[in-house]
């Protein structure tokens, strides 16, 4: 019985020793939990002032000359020397002989034609002298300023019925447009400046046989060129004539001023777009250069300019609100390729001018500001600051 009792004690005292033991293990696995922080994110941001925003649309293209010529040959014949060789960069002034062509044996059927006429003028003259006397003199005048050498001149203006049915009837008028006719394709052996220019493209040589309906060459005045651009039809109702131009080559170099001098009435059905027209005039240009402009297309008013890469899928940009990050609604009326030109953000808001990666309402931030600089004197801008809960 004694035995039962020491065992049954024993077993009591082993349980509570087991009882504390566990206690004891359990507090000392308990540790302590850190203390959670904040991460505060230091952002770039921009003040809103509204003002009026020139919306400027960018644009290329190749320049051309405003006064081109094609030229074609009318006649066939040998090429004869003009004085000038027919080469390109050739220069020639306003009316300068540019390409002669050999017209020996028309030019003889043109004086037989003349000759024919003369004498049927000369025949008549006795017929004149009996039977209108009145218009005899006319006439004969007619027949001293006649010269071979020469343009055929007009001829007299008949005053009656008589007068006409017998000139008429002697085939003379008939003769005379002939002759004309003949004198008008004798001037097409020659082909002469319409303006003052250059040679850019000589397609024949002097010796060479020119054949009716031939491409001889071409010829501009490179003092104004133009500049054809194709615009989003977007900008349609933006556009306007005598609008002035910005226009840059590649290199950013040079700058030239333009303006808009014809905008095309009819939207290309392919590609969507409308094409304008850029006069430029400058000494240092030529043909063919490719250049970059900037149109002045429309000044919004009571808008703001800010990256195009800031306004959100739902038309929002984020704002700070004591150092909290919120979204507002905005009206984009203009994106370009890097900006967007926005409407409805009240003056004095504080908004985001640098995106943030991973950015959402309600995040805790810190604006930015000059001459914040870490321990090895970088800018903090992107850093992370911490503080505790």
């Amino acid at each position: 019985m004694l035995r039962k009792v020491i065992f049954a004690i024993l077993g009591i005292v082993l349980i509570v020793a087991a009882i504390f033991v566990g206690r004891y293990i359990s507090n000392n696995k308990k540790k302590q939990r850190p203390v959670a922080e904040k991460v505060i994110k230091t952002v770039f941001t921009d003040t809103v002032e509204n003002t009026t925003v020139q919306i400027v649309i960018p644009a290329n293209g190749n320049l051309v000359a405003k006064r081109r010529v094609e030229l074609y040959s009318e006649v066939q014949g040998v090429f004869r020397s003009s004085g000038k060789l027919f080469k390109p960069g050739q220069e020639y002034r306003a009316g300068e002989v540019v390409i002669r062509i050999d017209a020996s044996e028309y030019y003889a059927s043109v004086q037989s034609a003349k000759s024919n006429l003369y004498n049927s003028i000369a025949a008549i003259m006795p017929d004149l002298r009996l039977d209108f006397p009145e218009v005899f003199q006319k006439w004969q005048s007619y027949l001293n300023e006649f010269d071979l050498e020469k343009t055929t001149p007009k001829l007299p203006e008949m005053t009656s019925d008589k007068e006409n049915y017998f000139i008429t009837g002697r085939g003379i008028v008939s003769n005379y447009y002939n002759v004309k006719n003949l004198e008008q394709r004798l001037g097409k052996y020659t082909i002469r400046a319409p303006f003052s220019g250059i040679l850019t493209e000589a397609l024949v040589t002097e010796g060479s046989l020119i054949r009716n309906g031939q491409k001889l060459g071409e010829y501009i005045d490179p003092d104004i060129y133009e500049m054809e651009v194709a615009l989003s039809k977007t900008y349609a109702s933006l556009l306007k004539v005598g609008e002035e131009v910005v226009l840059n080559n590649l290199d950013n170099t040079e700058t030239y001023k333009g303006k808009v001098t014809r905008v095309n009435g009819r939207i290309d059905a392919t590609t969507q777009t409308i094409t304008a027209f850029i006069e430029v005039k400058d000494k240092s240009l030529k043909e063919g250069m490719y250049l970059e402009a900037n149109l002045n297309a429309k000044q919004e008013e009571n808008a703001y300019e800010i990256n195009r890469n800031l306004v959100l899928d739902g038309e929002q940009i984020f704002v700070v609100r004591d150092s909290i990050l919120d979204v507002i609604d905005v009206n984009p009326v203009y994106f370009s390729d890097t900006k967007a030109v926005v409407k409805n953000i009240p003056d004095g808001t504080i908004m985001l001018s640098k995106p943030v990666p991973g950015a959402y309402a309600g995040m805790l931030v810190k604006p930015f500001m000059s001459g914040e600089n870490d321990t090895n004197g970088q800018s903090t801008a992107n850093a992370q600051s911490k503080s505790a809960e």
